[in-house]
């Protein structure tokens, strides 16, 4: 006698375009508006930004992206105000990563 396995659950998977569908809902529920940040929120920000950047302390970075917040830890590399952009090193992949300052919700000291 043979195991059916896999075979068992193959009629349920028939329709791709559904789950595809079903997973778009889901995303679309999960969306978040960006934050609007205080004055002091942004200078607040924008201290632990130029304090990491010369400590080059770990900073939990908070951020809004495609309707999500997204939260990492890294290095500040680079800090450019006047051009909106600002280079961090994620903690994980030790990648690069260029990011609007506009995109920011929080940073924190580790």
């Amino acid at each position: 006698m043979e195991s059916r396995g896999m075979k068992k659950w193959r009629p349920f998977a028939t329709m791709p375009e559904q789950y595809i569908g079903l997973k778009e809902v889901i995303n679309k529920q999960l969306e978040v508006n960006q934050p609007v940040l205080t004055e002091e929120q942004m200078e607040q920000m924008n201290f632990t930004l130029i304090e990491d950047l010369h400590t080059n302390k770990q900073v939990y970075l908070t951020y809004y992206k495609r309707g999500q917040r997204i939260t990492e830890t890294g290095y500040i590399q680079f800090v450019d105000s006047l051009g909106d952009l600002f280079i961090f090193i994620d903690d994980v992949f030790e990648l690069k990563n260029k990011m609007r300052l506009s995109e920011l919700i929080d940073v924190r000291l580790a």
